[in-house]
């Protein structure tokens, strides 16, 4: 439990927001060199951008929140409700706000493999999770390896559904994102290799400046720490993923946004807490049911939401907009006791 503070001044919970922004701004940057300089090392040594789009890129958008898990998991104190609560906090997210937003500025159209194959994994693997933290309200370390391996078929399955499509649409997000493989092969590898090294430092320092703005912040307010990484630290994970849908939605390329976002919420379940629940087992004492509950509410509702005219609507998207302010609301309202002097 994080113990009631009530004499901490307006200027030390102010000093912890800082350290939230600064860890965010860092985990952001340390994603994007990590990526970047993995993906383009891959490409220069003759790996295609699909393949690359498939697993360098796909794991590396998962490394702000892995990093923020593995810290809070070891930190001393360990704290696996803040573990598991920004794991479970980014995809109630995900889909609440990223999706929600996204389809109030432009309708998001859906593609019929994500209805056929994607979305009955998500809940799939959904269901799974929650099952194994509602028996004994822990993760084993044999689960985390369990969903690890989930997530590596997973992803060699994707890889084989898409060359055989022949999708361009992975090809075209890569080259989007990092330009035509051309533009870069002649980039020496000991430049790359450093983007990638600096990449994986500043993860490091953002996940621990993250940890410690949230955890000063919750301890200073009285705020249990599973209601701060289940909110806060949660939408400070997503900032990028949402920042990020926000332009696509402008660019009218919903379709684009709802792939990334079940990809994005199927990563954070399987390669998340996988790798986490390896490191070190974990065992949850302020997870409540309810949150499990909100996050395969979310994750329901947007099966016939979706299947509805292959689109989700602006309405719809203020649907799950106002859940998640509602579920935001609700945690604050109801478990969080906020007692400063």
């Amino acid at each position: 439990m994080i113990p009631d503070n009530r004499h901490s001044s307006p200027m030390e919970i102010l000093l912890d927001v800082v350290w939230l922004i600064l860890g965010l701004a860092l985990l952001y940057f340390g994603a994007e060199w990590l990526v970047g300089g993995a993906a383009k090392i891959s490409v220069k040594y003759g790996i295609s951008p699909l393949v690359v789009g498939l697993t360098v890129v796909a794991f590396g958008t998962s490394a702000p929140e892995l990093f923020v898990s593995l810290g809070f998991n070891l930190s001393s104190p360990p704290r696996p409700d803040m573990a598991i609560g920004n794991v479970i906090g980014s995809n109630i997210c995900n889909i609440g706000l990223v999706l929600g937003v996204s389809a109030f500025i432009c309708v998001l159209n859906i593609k019929s493999d994500l209805l056929i194959r994607d979305m009955p994994f998500l809940i799939a693997v959904s269901l799974g999770f929650s099952a194994m933290l509602l028996l004994d309200q822990k993760i084993a370390r044999w689960e985390g390896i369990v969903l690890f391996v989930v997530v590596v078929a997973f992803t060699i399955f994707q890889l084989r559904a898409s060359k055989k499509e022949d999708n361009p649409e992975v090809i075209e997000e890569f080259e989007a994102e990092f330009g035509k493989a051309e533009e870069f092969t002649h980039d020496p590898v000991w430049k790359l290799a450093g983007l990638v090294l600096i990449g994986l430092i500043v993860l490091y320092f953002g996940a621990e400046y993250l940890e410690k703005g949230g955890v000063g912040l919750a301890e200073r307010i009285g705020v249990p720490g599973a209601v701060i990484s289940l909110t806060v630290i949660a939408f400070s994970t997503s900032v990028p993923e949402l920042a990020t849908s926000v332009v696509a939605s402008m660019k009218r390329e919903g379709d684009i946004i709802t792939g990334n976002v079940i990809g994005s919420c199927l990563f954070n379940l399987l390669c998340v807490i996988g790798i986490t629940a390896t490191v070190k087992p974990m065992e949850v004492s302020d997870i409540e049911t309810v949150d499990l509950v909100v996050m395969l509410g979310f994750t329901l509702f947007l099966l016939p939401l979706m299947w509805t005219r292959r689109r989700v609507s602006r309405w719809e998207g203020s649907a799950l907009l106002i859940g998640y302010i509602a579920y935001c609301i609700y945690l604050w309202n109801e478990r969080a006791q906020i007692g400063v002097a």
